[in-house]
């Protein structure tokens, strides 16, 4: 064999032997891989079946305990419907025995009623009887006889009425007096004002009579044209270097006594000159009516007020009533109101509004026919103030009714500052006419015969009939006449009235 074919062979041979091996090998690779592949299937099978009869084993346990749980839940319900039907039992046999118990009753009481209408039969003929034989004894009918029962228990009863009635009032007078005192000295007490008085007239000092001559001016066109551009009248008489300014309203009045002063300090005194003045002070007078209701506001700690309420407050200033500030009174009015509210627990800041603008009304200028009271509760209303403010303006002189407590203490409060001493002032007639309307309103009760009024009208003594009026009826008679003082008269205060009745005997030794 040729060398060359050895070397050929031999890597030939190497190579095939090579890949034998492997194939071999991978052979024997493979088959112990399927080996192992098997016995892992193997065991998985066997795995499966076991948890197969564990799962099995459970859902057989389960079924079993359901299956108890239910007979035992029968068993119950099988007793309880067992009891149920016992109970049912024992109530059929109960209603029968009361069905049985009620016929029988039933019986009884229709006898009864039978027993009872022939029994009522027999009464009625026997009262029949007896009435016939009462009227032919007594000579009354039995209308005449129940007429004159009743009337004497009516007597009776309104005897006592009025006994339990005077006993009660006499309590609550007792308790209600003292603490009302107690509440009304507190306020009063607390609240300084001052006594003021202002009259319709004004006085202006003169440097000399020459003045009075220029005050006129010539053909009296500087008086005239003072009084037309002021609305007052001013009236030059005899009194030495004085001038006398009259006006119904004051603040026409002060601007006429201001811009007069101020022409007399100038010296020039023309219808120009006047009107120019005239103008001047009315500006500052409105100025000042403004500043005084601001001034009034911040006094009583008020806020919230708009312009026109405060212009409303402030011409208050200019007005009096029966010599008394109309101002300074709303500003008393306000402090008692805050006091009593606050001593009886109602709203203070509402009584307080509305204790100030109560008198609004007097300083409107307006012609209406209504009164100061009408008139102010419209100007609060416009002015979008609380309807319980505009209740309260509106009812504090009882044109209507007051709807809320602060409404009743701004009445109070008014009272007690118009009331007061040395806070207004009236003139000898109109005193001597209230005293005789007061003596009047008593007179027109039967069973009056006197009546006096007496310490200025705050005491009204009555002398009354004693055949005509018992002392049982001398209270009720009373009240009567106080209620009839407080609708027909306007007052200050409180009146208080005395009832006299008197049995006298009089003989004669001859």
């Amino acid at each position: 064999m040729p060398s060359w074919l050895l070397y050929v062979i031999l890597p030939v041979a190497g190579i095939l032997l090579g890949w034998t091996l492997r194939w071999i090998y991978a052979r024997f690779q493979l088959s112990a891989s399927e080996q192992k592949a098997e016995r892992v299937k193997q065991d998985a099978i066997k795995e499966a079946e076991a948890q197969k009869k564990e799962m099995l084993l459970q859902a057989k346990e389960q079924i079993l305990q359901d299956r108890n749980q239910q007979e035992r839940e029968n068993r119950e319900r099988r007793t309880e419907l067992q009891r149920y039907e016992s109970r049912v039992s024992k109530k059929e046999e109960l209603l029968d025995q009361r069905a049985l118990e009620f016929e029988k009753r039933d019986k009884e009481f229709a006898a009864q009623v039978d027993e009872m209408q022939k029994k009522q039969a027999h009464l009625s003929q026997k009262e029949e009887q007896l009435r016939s034989e009462l009227e032919r004894i007594s000579g009354l009918t039995a209308e005449e006889a129940k007429t004159l029962i009743i009337k004497n228990l009516e007597n009776e009863a309104r005897h006592d009425a009025q006994a339990l009635l005077n006993k009660i009032d006499q309590e609550a007078q007792l308790n209600a007096e003292k603490k009302a005192q107690e509440i009304l000295i507190s306020a009063i007490q607390r609240v300084a004002t001052e006594t003021t008085s202002e009259i319709t007239v004004a006085t202006v000092s003169l440097p000399s009579d020459e003045m009075k001559g220029r005050i006129i001016g010539r053909e009296g066109r500087n008086i005239r044209s003072l009084e037309t551009l002021t609305g007052v009248d001013i009236i030059i008489d005899d009194t030495p270097e004085a001038v006398v300014i009259s006006c119904f309203d004051p603040v026409r009045k002060e601007i006429a006594r201001i811009a007069l002063e101020r022409l007399i300090i100038d010296g020039r005194i023309h219808p120009a000159r006047i009107e120019e003045i005239v103008q001047k002070v009315t500006r500052e007078i409105q100025q000042k009516i403004y500043e005084e209701g601001e001034k009034a506001l911040f006094e009583l700690g008020l806020h919230n007020l708009g312009q026109d309420a405060i212009r409303a407050i402030g011409r208050l200033y200019f007005r009096t009533s029966y010599g008394q500030n109309v101002l300074t009174h709303s500003k008393e009015v306000a402090e008692l109101a805050s006091l009593l509210a606050a001593e009886v627990g109602a709203n203070r800041d509402l009584a307080k509004r509305a204790a100030l603008l109560h008198d609004i009304g007097k300083g409107a200028e307006s012609d209406s026919d209504q009164n100061h009271a009408e008139v102010g509760a419209e100007m609060a209303r416009k002015m979008g103030e609380d309807p319980r403010v505009v209740n309260a303006i509106a009812a504090h002189h009882n044109d209507c009714e007051a709807q809320t407590i602060e409404a009743v203490i701004v009445q109070i409060a008014d009272a007690i500052s118009a009331a007061r001493p040395g806070a207004r002032r009236e003139t000898v007639d109109n005193y001597v006419k209230r005293l005789e309307n007061l003596e009047e309103v008593a007179k027109k009760f039967n069973g009056v015969e006197q009546a006096y009024a007496i310490q200025a009208g705050r005491e009204l003594r009555i002398l009354v009939n004693n055949e005509k009026i018992p002392d049982a009826d001398v209270k009720d008679l009373a009240k009567q006449i106080a209620k009839q003082i407080e609708t027909d008269l306007k007052y200050p205060g409180r009146i208080k009235i005395t009832m006299i009745r008197e049995t006298r005997i009089i003989e004669y030794a001859r």
